[in-house]
């Protein structure tokens, strides 16, 4: 028996993305939010305007789902699937890492923190399952930022609440931050949500690299970040492995 056909599975995504806003996306958006080359997003979405399942805009040039698929269901997973999938890979995380892992997911303009592994070291510590994080001000609410244009345009286009001092706020300074997690694969968050806290997440893919959650490592500044104020490398590789290997999960 034969393994899936790649083509089908972008497709699939693209439709997925499109379906989340109400606006229409552009080229550039489709191909930033799945991380596509721009002439194979521009090859799906032309092949999928051909044969009606999406709609472009003659005006704006915007792609949005078209007539034959207007009931597409979105692209958010129920939040328990998400965490029976997450379970051995987070607690191996927090292990490696020696710090508090937690994975979310895109609820409206908050993250839904979905599954919470407490730092391996017998500290108190509270438990963040069900808590919801404010998507432009948190590391996995960047990751899910970054990847879903319609959540962007609507915080970009929006006053955004200033949590602590150093919260990014500023539309252009966030949208060249956003464009940077696209790039680098990973958000950073240090002292933005919480002073004394900082935090790095990665992007879990599920089929046709729709990002579905986000993983993140979490702690105190003085063990999250070196004497620059930037988090420490390993830990950006570590969230970064263990994304990509619970992106393969999903994605079987």
């Amino acid at each position: 028996m034969t393994g899936t056909i790649q083509s089908i599975e972008r497709a699939a995504a693209v439709l997925r993305v499109l379906s989340s806003g109400t606006r229409g996306l552009t080229l550039l958006e489709v191909s930033a939010a799945l991380g596509l080359a721009k002439g194979t997003a521009h090859g799906i979405l032309r092949t999928l305007v051909e044969v009606g399942f999406v709609g472009q805009d003659s005006t704006t040039g915007r792609y949005d789902v078209g007539v034959r698929l207007a009931s597409l269901g979105g692209s958010r997973m129920d939040a328990s699937t998400v965490r029976s999938l997450a379970l051995n890979w987070a607690d191996t995380l927090a292990s490696r890492a020696g710090e508090s892992v937690r994975l979310g997911v895109l609820r409206g303009l908050q993250v839904e923190v979905v599954h919470h592994v407490f730092r391996p070291d017998d500290s108190e510590q509270d438990m963040h399952t069900g808590l919801l994080l404010p998507v432009h001000a948190s590391a996995m609410g960047k990751v899910l930022l970054a990847h879903d244009p319609a959540a962007q345009a609507t915080v970009l286009a929006g006053h955004q609440e200033l949590r602590t001092h150093r919260t990014v706020i500023d539309p252009g300074a966030m949208a060249r931050h956003l464009e940077a997690v696209r790039r680098d694969g990973t958000a950073t968050e240090v002292e933005e949500l919480v002073i004394g806290q900082a935090a790095v997440a990665a992007p879990v893919r599920g089929r046709g690299g729709i990002v579905l959650a986000a993983v993140e490592v979490s702690g105190g500044v003085e063990r999250i970040c070196d004497a620059r104020g930037q988090v420490l490398t390993r830990f950006v590789t570590q969230v970064r492995e263990v994304a990509r290997t619970m992106s393969r999960e999903f994605a079987a």
